[in-house]
This record gives structure tokens, sequence and C-alpha cells, in this order.
């Protein structure tokens, strides 16, 4: 593996690659529960800005064939998505008032 895991237009975000770069739900959702609430409002500051570029250089390729890059940040966008509800609405990492409730995702994405 090169250096960079990310294309190159997105290298500023390498260091959210190993935390948040996961190819499960399950296991970016086991990320937003685990982590401070300020690593995912650091997290979420730094890659939502570059959502719409990283969107549109994903729409340049072919989803069904994607390099081990481009699926990388792909996964930091889903990240991203799952993270922007606790940043921007529960204000926190778990949802408010759910106690001990669970919802097990049973199918992924197709990507």
């Amino acid at each position: 593996m090169s250096d960079s895991t990310l294309p190159q237009p997105f290298s500023d975000l390498e260091s959210f690659v190993s935390d948040w770069a996961l190819p499960t739900r399950a296991q970016r959702y086991e990320a937003r529960l685990s982590k401070p609430f300020d690593e995912l409002v650091a997290f979420y500051d730094a890659v939502a800005p570059r959502a719409e570029d990283a969107i549109a250089y994903l729409n340049g390729l072919d989803i069904d064939d994607l390099p081990d890059d481009a699926t990388r940040l792909l996964h930091l966008l889903y990240s991203m998505i799952l993270v922007s509800y606790a940043v921007n609405v529960f204000k926190q990492n778990r949802i408010p008032d759910s106690g001990a409730a669970f919802f097990e995702m049973v199918a992924e994405p197709a990507v």
C-alpha cells in the first residue's frame, strides 16, 4: 500500500482513515458510540466541508469498480453521515432517551 490511503485531492483527511473508513454500518455505529464526543465533532468538522467535492469525485468513477482509495473515501462519507446526527441533532453520541434500545441492521448498502 502507498503512503496515501485516500485519493490525492483528499489527502488532508488521511488522519481519519484508520478510525472512520469502516466497511460496515455496525462498525461505524460502534465507533460513534465509543469515541469521545469532541472527536466526533472534529471528524465531522473536517469531512463535512469536503463532502460535496468527495461526492463529485466519486460520481466520476464506476461505483461497481471503485479503487481501494475511493472505497475508503466512500466509507469516510458514510461515517460522516452517521456522525452528523450525533453532532447536529442529538448533541451527544447516543440517541437521547433510547435507553438500551439498539437497531440491528440486516443489510448493508451494496457498496
